[in-house]
């Protein structure tokens, strides 16, 4: 088995695939209301191009997937690409994060396609505050959607939740009590300033350590682990409870020391980091005719770039063009 360190020692082996920048909600601290200048249809990846690459990938030592957005499930033809990824052998896992609005109607045909999980974003449980942050009226359906997960065996099925002070910080016991009665495992991050959007400022962030003395307070919590991917979040399991709670903490605690992946974007640029704007072209390559081992180098050339950690306290940065929605949220 090929175990691909970078620079700073850390095992990559984990590729989070944007593709689609294109997303039907329109969440205050992403996109604004008029949504953005979506990519043309030659612009991104074509679906063949990504098996292409999340093979050459695995020759590298890559073995999990996480197909994002944008909306993911907008994509046309996501579950041919998801059963196209299942044939690769070195592929051990196959998840997705959605934000649930298309997933009732498609789920069955994602399972038999090979996903095998999936991360679902709801950051409140209140109509009202739901179609205020989403500036859409979609909260029944994601819920029907997280159940649909649990039913069909899609585990661990997990809620990410970004936590924003004087908006959704008082909603942390109820999203807490979906732990203790379901097993879902809650995860709560911290709100960080990411793309040009202007909801987010610092006084709106909530530590995790705030979050978990909340919660502490009602439930008594120990540490945990997941079975499957459980990346950066710290998870702690409710006593007589079904879940579990998870804290991520990119503003309060940097994870960057056991960081394992890689991130491309809708567009094919390769980046070793969320906050690092250096990038490699795997589309231009593709269209060059790079054959694999050319493009395998390019990964090996992102992986030396990935940074030792990030630097999300400075903010975005005007030079940072990107937009997490083509980055792979």
């Amino acid at each position: 088995m090929v175990n691909m360190l970078d620079s700073y020692n850390r095992k990559i082996n984990y590729l989070r695939i944007s593709v689609t920048d294109r997303c039907n909600l329109r969440c205050r601290y992403c996109m604004p209301e008029e949504g953005i200048s979506k990519l043309e249809h030659d612009k991104i990846l074509s679906l063949e191009d990504i098996v292409r690459l999340v093979k050459v990938g695995a020759g590298i030592g890559i073995r999990k997937i996480r197909l994002t957005g944008g909306e993911p499930l907008i994509r046309s033809h996501i579950t041919q690409l998801i059963a196209s990824i299942r044939k690769i052998p070195a592929i051990d896992d196959i998840a997705i994060t959605t934000n649930g609005v298309l997933f009732c109607g498609m789920a069955e045909e994602l399972k038999a396609a090979g996903l095998d999980r999936a991360n679902f974003s709801l950051d409140t449980m209140v109509a009202e505050k739901f179609e205020f942050i989403t500036r859409r009226n979609h909260r029944t359906g994601v819920k029907r959607a997280i159940f649909k997960a649990l039913d069909l065996g899609l585990e661990p099925v997990k809620i990410n939740t970004v936590v924003i002070k004087g908006f959704n910080d008082d909603e942390l016991l109820d999203f807490a009590k979906l732990a203790y009665d379901f097993p879902l495992h809650i995860r709560f991050i911290e709100f960080m300033p990411i793309g040009d959007v202007l909801f987010w400022n610092r006084d709106r962030i909530i530590s995790s350590e705030e979050i978990r003395e909340k919660i502490a307070r009602r439930y008594e919590l120990a540490p945990t682990k997941i079975s499957k991917g459980s990346g950066p979040a710290v998870y702690f399991k409710l006593a007589g409870g079904r879940g579990t709670i998870g804290f991520i903490t990119p503003m309060s605690h940097k994870f960057c020391s056991e960081c394992n992946r890689l991130r491309l974007t809708a567009e094919g640029k390769l980046r070793g980091c969320l906050y690092d704007k250096r990038e490699i072209d795997l589309k231009a390559a593709l269209e060059h005719k790079s054959d694999d081992e050319e493009l395998k180098k390019l990964f090996i050339q992102a992986i030396s770039l990935k940074p030792s950690e990030h630097h999300m306290n400075e903010g975005w940065g005007k030079d940072n063009l990107r937009k997490m929605s083509q980055i792979g949220g």
